[in-house]
């Protein structure tokens, strides 16, 4: 078949099983799914009130046609950024797609429906929540890492400077950093799983944007369906993330923090060092070097 037939064909394809599949294993969660995925993350990930981890990764491609340094990132590549939202068992949650390659991270965050939900309050949130018996109601967030903005609902490690001679630090980099790994993997069994992640899309943004929902949603899918094998692959191999050609990791902008979130912060941080939310292994972990 010829080119435009085969294009055509991919391309219907993939549309149909994101308007058809999405709403099944993607939904726009409820208070109740939103719940669930935080029991979840506490009983897998000992992080109480976190609805999800998020990321974002640039999905490389060819150099678009007439798009001059539009998709041009910091890694000299060409891409669109998939942002994604992951729950404790590997789920996409949500996802964005299609941000410019040039944008940082923290800009595609924030520029996004997604961001833009979360900021506005318009997705069925639950009301803050105690974390322990008898304790202060506190919000429920996301982890992220250093490239996103820190806000009531979404927190970030530490910076290095604020590591040295501080042991509550650490804890709390560590336990966000277990928390966070979820979305890694997401991200890891994707590529594991679709080998057009393996390298740059040879198609226009347009048709990667397509694309790259279809898998999300298959991936979904396959989760539910419970094909593991190679999801059991991916997370027992020692493969790093430098050398995913097809997906490559955000770049980091610093940025100030408005005090409210940097106090939502401090008291994660303190329910971590606390005997209520210590786990046993923690200090180990922190004195072996395990924090980013």
């Amino acid at each position: 078949m010829g080119f435009t037939t085969v294009r055509n064909i991919v391309k219907e394809v993939c549309e149909a099983i994101w308007k058809n599949l999405a709403p099944i294993v993607m939904p726009q969660p409820s208070e109740e799914r939103w719940k669930e995925i935080a029991k979840d993350f506490q009983t897998y990930w000992h992080f109480p009130n976190c609805l999800g981890a998020l990321d974002g990764k640039h999905v490389n491609i060819i150099c678009p046609i007439n798009a001059g340094s539009t998709y041009y990132n910091y890694k000299k590549d060409h891409s669109i950024v998939l942002l994604a939202l992951v729950d404790a068992q590997y789920k996409f949650v949500m996802i964005d797609v299609g941000a410019y390659g040039r944008n940082s991270d923290g800009g595609v965050y924030e520029n996004s429906v997604m961001g833009k939900m979360f900021e506005r309050n318009q997705l069925n949130v639950p009301q803050n929540t105690p974390i322990y018996q008898n304790s202060e109601p506190m919000p429920y967030t996301i982890v992220a890492d250093a490239a996103f903005p820190l806000k009531t609902y979404l927190l970030k490690p530490y910076s290095k400077a604020k590591l040295v001679n501080n042991d509550s630090n650490k804890v709390f980099n560590y336990r966000l950093s277990r928390a966070r790994r979820t979305v890694e993997n997401a991200f890891g069994i994707l590529r594991a799983r679709f080998r057009i992640f393996q390298g740059p899309m040879q198609v226009q943004p347009d048709m990667a944007d397509i694309i790259v929902q279809a898998a999300c949603a298959l991936h979904n899918y396959l989760r539910t369906e419970k094909s593991q094998e190679i999801e059991e692959n991916y997370l027992n191999s020692n493969e790093s993330q430098s050398s995913q050609d097809g997906l490559a990791n955000i770049e980091i902008v610093g940025r100030n923090y408005r005090q409210d979130a940097i106090a939502v912060r401090e008291k994660f941080k303190e329910y971590f060092v606390s005997p209520e939310g210590q786990v046993p292994w923690q200090m180990d972990m922190i004195r072996q070097g395990r924090i980013d």
